[in-house]
C-alpha cells in the first residue's frame, strides 16, 4: 500500500517518531523548497515545520517521474487513475500561495480530461508564480485548449517570467493582456495562428526569448518592434510557414530550421549567430552565400545544414566582414559527382576574419568519384581560392572521405591558409552527446569501407602537404564506432 504522502495526501500526517530540530522558519523553508516534490511531500508527513512549509512548497513539477509511478501498459487506465488522484491531494493539501515554478507533463496520457487540468491551473496559478511549463500529449487523444481565464488576473500576468506550453491550443492568446515580467516563451506544437501570436508578443516587451516549434498553424510570423529586449529567435519545423518578419532592433541569435520562405529581420546590426538549415531544398547553400552577408552584416558564427544531394556553392555576393567561427553540415546520404565540396572554398573567399572553420559530412559512404581509383592520381587542386587568409587557424572535417573535391577543399585550405595551427581529419560520422556522455555515431560497412579509403587518401595525397608547424590529427574509427 503507497503511504499518503506518496500520494500526495498529507492531510492526516502527524509527527511520529522522528524528533524535532528547531530551526528558524524562513531557513527551513529555503531547505524545503530545494528538494525534489517526493521528498517534500514525504518530509510533510514527519515533521510539522515541514507540514507548514508545504503549504507553500514553490515548486510543483508533476510528471509520472516526479511522483514515482511505473509506467505499465497492461494497467493504463488504473495508473491513470492514481496520477490524477495524487496530483489533486497535491494541489488541494497546497495553499496556493507561494509557487513559483509550476511545471505539468500528462505522458503518457493523451486522454486525461481537459476539466482535471483546468482544475490544476486555477488552483496552482496564484500571484507570483514566475515559471509555468504545461506540455500535454495530444496524440490520437483529447486535444487540450489553454484556458486564458487562469491568466486573468493582472498580479498573475505581472510575475511570469518563463511560459512554455507544448501540445496544445492557444487561441485565446491576443486576448491574455499585459505580461510586463515575461523573458522566455517557448511554443512546441502548439495550434496558434500568428495574428494571435502577434497580439501576445505585442503584451510582452520585455521578452528576451522566443522559440516557436513545429507551431504549424503560423503562416506568417511577425515580431513587432517593441520586443526592445529580445535578443534569440528559434523557429524550428513549422510546415505551413511562410514569412518571417521580424523588427526587433537588438536580436543577437536566430535559429532556423524549415522549408524555404522569406525571412526578414529588419535592421539586424546586433545580429552574432545564425544557425540556419532549410529541408529538401536544392540552394540552401547558394541563398546563405548571397542573402545572409546583407542579412547580418555583423555575423561572427554561422551555422548551415544542407540535406542536398549536389552542392555547387556560387561566389558570395557580399562579404562575411566579421564572421569568426563557420560550420557547414551536409547530411544527405546521396553523393554524386556533382556534390562539389570544393565550392565551399567561396565561404573562405568572403570570410577574410574566419578563425575556425567545421565540414560535418553527417552520413558517409562510399564515394563512386574516390581518388583512391583514379589511377592518373592527384597533384593540384582544381579549386582555388582568390586569396590566402592570414586568421583561419582550426580546420575540423567530421565525415572525411576520399572523393576528389574532398581532396581539392583539404589541398586548397592547406595551401592557402597561413595562420593555419590544427588541421583534424576525422573519417568517422563523430560523436553524440546523451546526458553529459559521448558516445561514437555508428557506422554500417560501407561507411567503414569508405573511412579506409579515406585513410589511405590522407596518407598519399594530404600529409606531405602539410607544413610543419600545423598540427595534422587523422581521427580512426574505434570498436565502438560499428554498428
Amino acid at each position: 500500500m503507497v503511504s499518503p504522502c506518496l500520494q500526495g495526501d498529507i492531510s492526516h500526517c502527524v509527527e511520529t517518531t522522528v524528533p524535532q530540530v528547531q530551526l528558524p522558519e524562513d531557513i527551513l523553508h529555503q531547505i524545503h523548497a530545494l528538494m525534489p516534490l517526493r521528498d517534500a511531500a514525504q518530509a510533510a508527513c514527519v515533521s510539522r515545520g515541514f507540514l507548514r512549509s508545504w503549504r507553500c512548497f514553490p515548486n510543483l513539477i508533476i510528471s509520472i517521474d516526479s511522483l514515482g509511478i511505473k509506467e505499465n501498459e497492461t494497467n493504463n487506465d488504473e495508473i491513470k487513475s492514481d496520477f490524477i488522484c495524487r496530483v489533486g491531494h497535491i494541489i488541494q493539501n497546497h495553499s496556493g500561495m507561494g509557487v513559483k515554478r509550476l511545471i505539468i507533463q500528462t505522458y503518457p496520457w493523451s486522454n486525461i480530461h481537459p476539466s482535471y487540468i483546468d482544475s490544476w491551473l486555477r488552483d496552482a496559478i496564484t500571484p507570483g508564480i514566475k515559471e509555468i511549463e504545461i506540455s500535454m500529449l495530444i496524440y490520437g487523444g483529447i486535444k487540450y485548449n489553454f484556458p486564458g481565464s487562469v491568466l486573468s488576473s493582472s498580479e498573475i500576468r505581472s510575475s511570469i517570467q518563463i511560459f512554455l506550453l507544448a501540445e496544445c491550443s492557444f487561441h485565446c492568446a491576443a486576448q491574455i493582456g499585459c505580461m510586463s515580467s515575461l523573458k522566455k516563451l517557448n511554443l512546441h506544437s502548439v495550434h496558434i495562428t500568428g495574428e494571435e501570436l502577434y497580439g501576445f508578443l505585442s503584451n510582452s516587451c520585455a521578452l528576451e526569448q522566443l522559440r516557436i516549434t513545429n507551431c504549424n498553424d503560423i503562416i506568417c510570423l511577425k515580431i513587432p518592434c517593441l520586443l526592445q529586449k529580445l535578443y534569440i529567435l528559434d523557429v524550428l519545423g513549422c510546415s505551413k510557414l511562410e514569412m518571417i518578419d521580424s523588427n526587433a532592433p537588438n536580436l543577437s541569435t536566430f535559429f532556423f530550421s524549415g522549408h524555404p520562405i522569406h525571412i526578414s529581420l529588419g535592421d539586424a546590426l546586433q545580429l552574432r549567430k545564425i544557425s540556419f538549415s532549410r529541408y529538401n531544398s536544392p540552394d540552401a547553400l547558394y541563398y546563405a552565400s548571397i542573402k545572409l552577408p546583407f542579412i547580418a552584416p555583423n555575423l561572427q558564427t554561422l551555422v548551415l545544414s544542407t540535406s542536398d544531394e549536389t552542392v555547387n556553392t556560387p561566389k558570395a555576393f557580399g562579404k562575411f566582414i566579421q564572421l569568426k567561427y563557420l560550420e557547414i553540415v551536409v547530411s544527405t546520404s546521396k553523393f554524386s559527382q556533382d556534390y562539389d565540396l570544393c565550392s565551399l572554398i567561396s565561404f573562405l573567399d568572403a570570410s577574410p576574419t574566419l578563425q575556425s572553420l567545421t565540414v560535418r559530412i553527417a552520413q558517409p559512404t562510399i564515394r563512386r568519384d574516390s581518388v583512391i581509383k583514379d589511377s592518373s592520381g592527384h597533384s593540384r587542386p582544381q579549386c582555388f581560392q582568390e586569396q590566402c587568409h592570414d586568421n583561419l587557424k582550426n580546420v575540423m572535417i567530421t565525415g572525411f572521405c576520399s572523393a576528389k573535391s574532398m581532396m581539392d577543399l583539404t589541398i586548397s585550405i592547406i595551401e592557402k591558409t597561413k595562420a593555419l595551427e590544427c588541421l583534424t581529419l576525422d573519417t568517422t560520422r563523430g560523436h553524440r552527446r546523451f546526458a553529459k556522455i559521448d558516445k561514437c555515431r555508428q557506422m554500417n560497412k560501407e561507411a567503414l569501407a569508405e573511412a579506409t579509403k579515406a585513410l589511405n587518401a590522407i596518407q598519399r595525397y594530404v600529409e606531405g602537404r602539410v607544413p610543419p608547424g600545423v598540427n595534422l590529427k587523422v581521427i580512426e574509427p574505434c570498436s565502438k564506432c560499428v554498428c
